[in-house]
């Protein structure tokens, strides 16, 4: 038996209107699947199907080789194989502790054992010594990671999880992707997820799902699925500094692409022809004002969007170039600098930044 989840013609609908239309896949034990598409295409909607918080209207779903029976007396046993991790976190007014155990105890596990593997569920997200902090203090990265061990606590082995890294900081993002990884290799545990983060999906995805108002497009690898150019994709994946140009290399051994309307970035990779560069938001730096700097890519621009995120803030620049940069800095320097909606800034980011993908 080499399938672990199945979905057979799954339909859904809501006051008439179809969510889901015939959405058939399968998904092999130990298998990191990845659902990807736009915002309202269906991906939250079928996550709950398969975690028998929602029934379909039609068709079928089978895990571990049997069907699924919504109204069955069977139904708690087969979801506590099954460990969801929604995009916002759920947590109560306790301790770290207390929220990671509480599933624990609802089980009957004696204390000795709760405490053993709520600690190992700790060192996974990289929060050892948080158990006594209450949870709704925590920031959101953090609150994010203890939602994860709420669930890798139980070590399920098939985990569900709707863009679990969804406007978190770098670090928070790269420990929920390790911890996930590592709960792969390690426990061969199945995982579907779904995300809107391209490289995250790269990095993670044995295969990905295109969906599309409520239908499944595409099912393939990473390459399969985005070999073709990104204006065939983009409106599947965030594609924040994500740029496709026309590369040439200079005598210096960089190289210098070229993205149309006068704009043109230095790289440190070796690459003639048409490329795909992504810029991370984390690695530009914000400046009021033009000074001299070791960053070989600096441009002018208007902030034309702001994004709170607790001690971190997004923010959209337009640059004179046409071209849009996300650009994350901590929420104390955008106050020291006093920016706001209109705001012209300065970007600038090292050659050795602009990562090939």
């Amino acid at each position: 038996m080499s399938l672990h989840v199945e979905a057979r013609e799954v339909c859904k609908e809501y006051s008439g209107r179809r969510v889901l239309d015939n959405v058939s896949f399968s998904v092999k034990y130990g298998e990191i699947f990845t659902l990807v598409g736009p915002n309202g295409a269906g991906k939250t909607t079928l996550l709950r199907i398969l975690d028998m918080l929602d029934e379909p209207t039609s068709g079928e779903v089978w895990i571990e080789g049997s069907k699924i029976d919504y109204s069955g007396k069977d139904r708690h046993l087969i979801r506590r194989k099954i460990g969801f991790v929604p995009q916002k976190p759920t947590l109560f007014n306790a301790s770290v502790f207390e929220n990671i155990a509480y599933s624990l105890r609802f089980r009957g596990l004696d204390e000795k054992s709760i405490k053993r593997s709520v600690k190992e569920a700790l060192e996974a997200v990289k929060l050892n010594d948080f158990e006594r902090r209450n949870a709704l203090t925590l920031s959101g990265g953090e609150a994010q990671r203890v939602s994860l061990a709420q669930t890798l606590v139980a070590n399920p082995p098939l985990l569900l999880l709707d863009e679990p890294t969804s406007n978190l900081d770098p670090k928070s993002t790269s420990i929920i992707e390790e911890a996930l990884l590592h709960a792969n290799r390690e426990n061969k545990t199945t995982i579907i997820m779904t995300s809107h983060d391209i490289l995250q999906v790269e990095h993670m995805a044995d295969r990905i799902a295109m969906i599309n108002e409520g239908r499944i497009e595409k099912i393939g690898t990473f390459h399969e699925i985005f070999s073709k150019p990104l204006k065939d994709s983009a409106r599947f994946m965030r594609t924040e500094n994500v740029f496709s140009g026309f590369s040439t290399v200079t005598s210096d051994g960089t190289s210098i692409v070229d993205l149309g309307n006068g704009l043109k970035i230095e790289a440190t990779f070796r690459r003639t022809g048409e490329v795909r560069v992504y810029v991370p938001p984390e690695s530009i730096i914000l400046l009021t004002q033009s000074v001299p700097s070791s960053a070989r890519n600096i441009f002018e621009g208007s902030i034309t969007q702001i994004m709170d995120m607790g001690s971190l803030v997004r923010l959209r620049i337009k640059t004179r170039g046409g071209k849009s940069l996300t650009v994350q800095i901590t929420k104390k320097s955008f106050n020291e600098m006093g920016l706001n909606i209109g705001s012209w800034v300065f970007v600038a980011f090292k050659a050795s930044s602009v990562e090939l993908i």
